[in-house]
């Protein structure tokens, strides 16, 4: 094994330990990924000493969370290329979503509108777009499958029509890897006038995206797919649409001043943050992205490449055994009947 792999191997502890009598091998990245001892250690930090809510107190606890807490705001803008201010803080992909269906869709949405969706969808990117149709009369429509287990951009252009208020579209699937080609998926969705939200859960942690060059509206993933904790999440949007979304939840930290008469919110994207939020899950994930940004991209990636072509070609050996999905051009994950 290259001396880089074995240092990166050592930086998990959860494999350091035996399954059966053997080493273990974790192959269950697209559900979540093991946490690295710089995460465990970060979350530790703040369990141990820095316990204290954020944003409301003043004594030197509060404040050395707050700063952590908050630090993986900037880093979370500079892995995206956006500003600090478009990148509100949420449990996961599957709330963030939800965010964009309860604050933009149904205000805006009416009978005769649809919702373009794919058949590779996560439920998460599925269930809130089928609640907004119910509630507003609009239609839900989905990207059918090639051959090859792709997307069919012909069929895709063709649904995309006049009547699309939004785009919701995975950058990549978790079931079968298969990649989404965004630019002219995008491009169509923006010439009708309709918003595009990607779900890029799967594809965070593997190639970071300059969101602003996209020309996409919303944008959704997990830190525990990033490896970072669980229940934590980010959503950037544009900031001229968070600013018009109403706020997604009540009560405090989203708040600038509140009387019994009336509440004055707090800007975006604070309004959308109700509650005391998962303070040490974003304090791991900001040593996630630390970790994320000390090793070798391309090295990494070539070796994941490598590592699915032998997987694929083992198991093309099993007898009976199909891979399901496009056998080239895809995610480092495997899936098969």
């Amino acid at each position: 094994m290259a001396d880089w792999l074995t240092e990166l191997r050592g930086e998990f502890p959860a494999l350091d330990q035996q399954i059966h009598g053997r080493p273990l091998h974790y192959f269950d990245n697209a559900a979540t990924t093991l946490k690295p001892q710089a995460v465990i250690a970060a979350v530790r930090r703040y369990d141990s000493q820095d316990t204290a809510n954020v944003h409301r107190g003043l004594h030197t606890l509060s404040a050395r969370a707050t700063t952590a807490y908050e630090a993986a705001r900037g880093k979370l803008a500079q892995w995206f290329q956006v500003p600090e201010n478009e990148i509100v803080y949420t449990r996961g992909t599957t709330e963030a979503i939800n965010i964009v269906a309860h604050c933009w869709a149904r205000p805006h949405l009416q009978p005769g509108d649809e919702i373009l969706i794919s058949t590779l969808e996560h439920h998460a990117n599925i269930v809130p777009w089928q609640m907004v149709c119910e509630a507003t009369g609009a239609r839900l429509r989905a990207i059918p499958l090639d051959a090859e287990g792709q997307l069919d951009q012909q069929a895709a252009l063709g649904l995309i029509n006049p009547q699309t208020r939004l785009l919701a579209i995975s950058a990549a699937s978790n079931a079968i890897g298969s990649r989404t080609n965004l630019p002219p998926l995008i491009a169509a969705a923006k010439a009708v006038g309709a918003r595009v939200l990607v779900d890029g859960a799967q594809i965070a942690a593997r190639e970071p995206m300059r969101l602003a060059e996209m020309d996409i509206d919303f944008f959704a993933c997990s830190a525990h797919k990033m490896f970072g904790p669980t229940g934590t999440g980010m959503l950037w949007a544009k900031q001229e649409l968070l600013d018009a979304m109403p706020p997604w939840m009540g009560g405090g930290d989203m708040i600038d001043e509140v009387r019994l008469d009336g509440t004055r919110y707090a800007a975006a994207p604070w309004k959308f943050e109700a509650g005391t939020p998962n303070i040490s899950g974003f304090i791991g994930w900001s040593a996630g992205l630390d970790f994320l940004a000390q090793w070798d991209h391309s090295t990494i990636l070539a070796h994941e490449d490598a590592l699915l072509e032998q997987a694929q070609q083992g198991l093309e050996q099993i007898s009976g055994l199909r891979i399901l999905g496009p056998r080239q051009g895809k995610l480092p994950l495997v899936s098969f009947v």
